[in-house]
């Protein structure tokens, strides 16, 4: 139950509670003389809380490049380089920077063999000593 929810049905049942007990009070004329109260409203029981909505799905582009992120983190070279990765339906995007061309083209390969990738474009520059 959301904290609105809560408030209000707190809310409601104070309006209630203060209706009711201003109608024992002020009853009428025979009955207070017969002793006989009028009768209360029966409290209704709060409505239930709408059911959650169902969890979204998760972004398909998100879960890609955590998958090769995943498969550069278990690699020890490629781990440390500062690579960024994007996924797009598919196609994969890497940013960043590498040692060496070796060490690109390293990530581009690992990047294809994850399953999902349809394509990699490695905008990865080559600085010595990054």
């Amino acid at each position: 139950m959301t904290t609105n929810t809560r408030i209000l049905n707190t809310l409601a049942g104070c309006a209630l509670a203060f209706t009711l007990s201003a109608c024992g009070q002020n009853g009428t004329p025979a009955a207070r003389s017969t002793g006989v109260t009028p009768p209360q409203a029966a409290v209704q029981p709060a409505p239930a809380a709408p059911a959650q909505a169902a969890t979204p799905k998760a972004d398909p582009d998100a879960e890609l490049a955590a998958k090769v992120k995943s498969a550069f983190a278990s690699d020890p070279q490629l781990k440390m380089l500062p690579i960024d990765i994007r996924a797009s339906n598919g196609a994969v995007t890497l940013y960043g920077t590498a040692d060496s061309t070796k060490l690109r083209d390293k990530a581009v390969q690992t990047a294809q063999a994850v399953d999902g990738v349809k394509s990699v474009s490695a905008n990865v520059q080559i600085v010595r000593g990054s």
